[in-house]
Formats: structure tokens, sequence, C-alpha cells
């Protein structure tokens, strides 16, 4: 059984390797995804790539059917989100144009275990700010999951995350969504900003597992939702870019839980 440490779920090291299982399935997921957003394709297309390889893998989908905050069941198994939207993308008949940005959140469960990552896929060819906004925001990601470390404090995460953006150019990052816990459920505590000083939260501990998902903007990163319930918007109008990894807190080193190679740091 799992115990929970200041409120947070501490997995066991089978624990984690089912959620390893897990990771594995999205990261394969997100892989075929971004070889198929091309120019022309619908991001319903994009959805059903995902619910045949959760069929494929005998896994179910972290996203059909997820409720939060008094919305609509959300009724895709991917969160396709493009140019100004965010994040919460709802996957139809929407067509990818050359030069979009289209960032796809994907999740999947193994055996009651959760796994949770998103990328940002570069449609055709793309406006370099785009492309960097893109670079930037996976960079931050990146120096987010490295903090993920033992005795550290979660907003050591947050720390890293928002140095990259500021260091980077003129970005927003949007405040009123983050990271979370994850693991037996797909958002548990704690949340995790992309911003503030480090050295604050919770004590990290062996056996936690976060879900890390900067959120930047090339404008204002004010947000909105539309009125499907679920769709976050800039209201600048801007692009906005999210990557999202699943990852462990081990004595050994943060793991990468959705990478599609096996990423210790």
């Amino acid at each position: 059984m799992f115990r929970r440490n200041s409120g947070i779920e501490i997995k066991s090291a089978d624990q984690l390797s089912v959620m390893r299982q897990a990771g594995l399935v999205v990261a394969r997921t997100l892989d075929a995804i971004t070889k198929a957003a091309v120019p022309g394709v619908t991001t319903g297309q994009l959805d059903e790539i995902a619910r045949d390889i959760l069929a494929d893998h005998g896994a179910t989908s972290s996203f059909l059917g997820y409720k939060a905050h008094g919305a609509v069941p959300y009724p895709g198994v991917i969160c396709a989100s493009v140019n100004e939207e965010v994040v919460h993308g709802i996957p139809g008949a929407r067509i990818l144009r050359d030069g979009d940005l289209l960032s796809v959140d994907f999740g999947a469960i193994v055996d009651g275990w959760n796994g949770d990552a998103a990328v940002s896929i570069l449609v055709g060819d793309v406006a370099p700010e785009v492309a960097e906004l893109s670079r930037v925001t996976e960079a931050s990601l990146w120096a987010g999951l490295a903090r993920a470390r033992p005795d550290g404090r979660l907003t050591d995460i947050s720390h890293a995350v928002e140095t990259v953006v500021m260091e980077s150019g003129d970005f927003g990052i949007v405040e009123e969504y983050g990271g979370h816990g994850i693991g037996s459920r797909m958002h548990m505590e704690p949340h995790i900003l992309n911003y503030g000083s480090a050295g604050r939260g919770p004590v990290l501990r062996s056996g936690m597992a976060l879900a890390i998902e900067p959120m930047v903007t090339l404008g204002s990163p004010e947000v909105g939702v539309l009125a499907d319930a679920w769709t976050v918007v800039t209201m600048d109008g801007g692009c906005a870019a999210h990557w999202e990894h699943t990852v462990a807190v081990t004595d050994e080193g943060p793991w990468v839980l959705t990478a599609l190679d096996d990423v210790r740091l």
C-alpha cells in the first residue's frame, strides 16, 4: 500500500514501476501524434490515434469523462490546443494548418496508476518566435524536472521553471494553471506553481511523483475559458506553449516516467 507525507502520496518501488509502464504508453502515444500532426490533419484524427494506442496496450484514458470544477465530462482522450489555446482544447474537426503550434496533453492508466505528459508540436513551417517559445518552455520543464530531488522543497521546481523563462526573453508564465501530484489519481496534491521563490513548500521525499507542466505565452499571460467550459485561451490571442512530464523523486535522482528512453537526471 502507498502512504502519505504532508498529504502527498508516497509510492513503493513496485508502484513506480507500474507508473513507468503507464508513462511509456503516454510517451509512445505522444511520439505517434507528433509524427502525424501535419497540415491537413484534424485534431479529432489525432485523438483517434491515441484511442487506438490505448487499446493496443490494454490501458485506459486519464482524460475521457474527467470532470473538474463543475465542467461537463471531458469528451476526448487527448487535449489538443492550437495557437492561442493554452490547455484543455477539445479535439474535433479543427484542421491543422501550416505554421500552427499544437500542444497535445495525454494521460494513460495502467493497473490503476497514471502517467501524464504534454508536448508542443511545430506544424509545418512555424514562425521563428513561435519555435523559440516552444523551445524555452521545454527547457524550463527540464530545469524543473532536475530539481525533483529528495530533501529539496517543492518551490525549488517552481523557481527553476521561472528562471529559465524569465532569462530567455519577453515571455509570460500562465499563473492560473500549474503542475500536480500524480499516482493513483491523475490530479493529486501538491499543486505546483511555475513561478516563485525557491526553498518553500513541502519537502520532497523519495516515492513522490509529480507532473510538472509549464505553460508559457508570447504575449500577456492572462487567460480565460471558452464557452465549452474546458478550452483555456490567451486573452490577447497570442500563442502559448505547453510541455509536461511525470517525474518520480527517487534516492538516485529524478526519474522521468513519461520519456521514451529511461531518463534519470
